[in-house]
């Protein structure tokens, strides 16, 4: 059963090369424009001790799904954002939507995967040490697209998040 479910998705990955003329552009996306974008994301504001939630909003191209973070199988790739923050500030849970199950042509299986608009919601804090300043979180979302025919190679797009942080409130000091 997994020799088949392997073969079957590497004939996925090898048809879109073997479908489409090197010279038909329309066959695979053009560099930079992608399966997926990300909309901008919004400046999250966070103060020591209080964690903030940002939801980070992607926007598949119609047509096309990407599996969920969570596949049915341990043979497709699983989405997955990943942030890389400054020292001072924190990145906690990051929480994925639920996939649809879907069916497709080419498998009698379901895939958990994502349409149209999805979100991620992360959880942002600062440290007690966190200077009060702009900071910026750099991230990347690892994602496989496919169609209802054919999956592409896994691809990579950036996601910046702007964070500021806020002096934090002491308590006032008791007598």
């Amino acid at each position: 059963m997994k020799l088949t479910r392997f073969l079957t998705l590497l004939l996925l990955l090898a048809l879109p090369i073997a479908q489409a003329p090197a010279d038909e552009p329309s066959s695979t996306p053009v560099s930079g424009s992608g399966f997926v974008s990300a909309l901008p994301a919004p400046e999250v504001t966070v103060s020591a001790g209080k964690p903030a939630t940002v939801k980070l909003q992607f926007s598949i191209r119609s047509g096309f799904h990407i599996n969920s973070n969570h596949p049915n199988s341990d043979l497709q790739i699983p989405t997955e954002l990943k942030l890389d923050a400054p020292t001072d500030i924190g990145i906690g849970e990051l929480t994925y939507p639920p996939g649809t199950e879907l069916n497709f042509s080419f498998s009698p299986e379901k895939f958990d995967v994502y349409t149209g608009d999805f979100s991620v919601v992360a959880s942002v804090s600062a440290l007690r040490t966190t200077a009060p300043g702009n900071y910026r979180v750099e991230g990347v979302l690892h994602y496989q697209a496919c169609s209802d025919h054919a999956c592409y190679p896994p691809k990579k797009l950036p996601k910046v998040l702007p964070a500021k942080s806020r002096k934090h409130a002491h308590a006032p000091a008791r007598n």
